[in-house]
């Protein structure tokens, strides 16, 4: 029903994943792989809904309507069974302003706080840029499986003093969908030492079969009780420029902290097209998503058939999540060549020094492209790599 093959010419549009290849000094016809936006249409229901809001005529300053809160709850109600109270409810313009807000309200200059690596670069800057210290537990990554290291998560935080944890799930970079046993692990360790959890579950939507996302503050109300949710429609569905996003805080405690913050930092509330695409996204956007999750299933499917033919020393970790994969270059050269090879070729992915991670030859590639794009991509990436030297 929906065209994901359909070719959208984004360059001349202002914007990131386009038109910053020429200022960066990348070839002009390089193909970007890296920023997690999608190059497919939203959905037709959000595009209606717009056309409403702008053919209003006037946009003044807007509040936060019932109905906003009631489309967010029943989303999380039909995908996860998880029951919504509309004051837990905050909004702010990004799930990184909230990491921000959350690092500021829950800690202070000098305090440690954890994240479980590699991960997704703002949760590093978050912590570095408000003066805080990063307490790192790395990854466990065997054949292909990343896993955490309970002795190793535990042993830092009591060795670090560590106050906060921000929790990736589903994780950025390597596609791991946590499971209830897994969170609840980590969650036990966190009240046990009395760290606050801060659970960035933004890419929750993406799931693939066999998997199942669980929303860590749904687990137990001692979870909830110590805990904030930082959930947006954005990547769901492709509005990240909308700047709206939804963070859930049962904790009256918690919550205060977090609204006080809020208000110290003037944070501005979402325009009125962010709510309306919002609403229009979580109440009529579920079969679009539905078909989009089929496509990117097929898209991973193609590059790891591609790369089995003609690139078979590249390792990709397991896809239980997200349209990003994570894949190890390593054997096609050092970290400075590959940089090199792909930036001089016209492939623009993420490396692993972007993941608060050493370099090590692992990159990751947004696939959430017309598949004609990632076979573009595919053939240029086995000439880069298998040219000789």
């Amino acid at each position: 029903m929906y065209d994901f093959d359909r070719i959208i010419n984004r360059r001349g549009t202002d914007c990131v994943k386009y038109d910053n290849i020429v200022p960066s000094g990348r070839p002009e016809n390089t193909i970007p792989l890296f920023i997690a936006d999608m190059d497919f249409a939203v959905a037709p229901e959000i595009v209606e809904a717009l056309h409403k809001a702008v053919d209003r005529q006037i946009y003044g300053y807007p509040i936060r309507g019932k109905e906003y809160f009631e489309a967010i709850a029943g989303w999380y109600r039909r995908r996860y069974g998880w029951e919504l109270s509309e004051q837990w409810l905050l909004t702010t313009p990004g799930v990184v302003d909230a990491l921000n807000l959350a690092v500021r309200a829950y800690t202070e200059p000098g305090d440690r706080v954890l994240i479980l690596t590699p991960v997704y670069g703002p949760f590093g800057s978050v912590v570095k840029g408000n003066g805080r210290v990063i307490a790192e537990c790395p990854l466990l990554y065997e054949d292909g499986h990343y896993s955490v290291d309970f002795a190793a998560f535990e042993e830092a935080i009591v060795r670090e003093g560590v106050k906060l944890f921000l929790l990736c799930s589903p994780h950025n970079p390597v596609g791991r969908v946590w499971t209830v046993d897994e969170l609840t692990r980590m969650g036990e360790i966190c009240l046990a030492h009395g760290v606050t959890v801060v659970a960035d579950e933004i890419h929750s939507d993406f799931v693939f079969p066999d998997h199942k996302h669980t929303n860590f503050a749904a687990i137990s109300k001692a979870f909830a009780d110590h805990s904030i949710t930082c959930t947006a429609p954005s990547k769901t569905f492709n509005l990240a420029g909308l700047w709206n996003s939804n963070i859930l805080i049962p904790s009256p405690e918690l919550r205060e902290k977090f609204a006080a913050e809020m208000a110290r930092c003037n944070t501005p509330m979402p325009t009125i097209f962010a709510f309306e695409a919002c609403k229009a996204a979580y109440n009529h956007g579920e079969a679009w998503l539905c078909e989009l999750i089929a496509y990117l299933a097929g898209n991973i499917a193609f590059v790891q058939s591609y790369c089995a033919e003609h690139l078979p020393l590249v390792k990709f970790a397991e896809n239980e999540g997200t349209y990003l994969m994570w894949g190890d270059f390593s054997a096609y050269g050092t970290p400075e060549e590959l940089e090199k090879k792909f930036f001089d070729g016209g492939i623009w992915m993420n490396r692993d020094a972007d993941f608060n991670a050493s370099p090590a030859g692992f990159y990751r590639i947004n696939v959430a492209t017309p598949r004609a794009v990632l076979q573009e991509a595919m053939e240029r990436m086995k000439k880069i790599l298998t040219a000789q030297a």
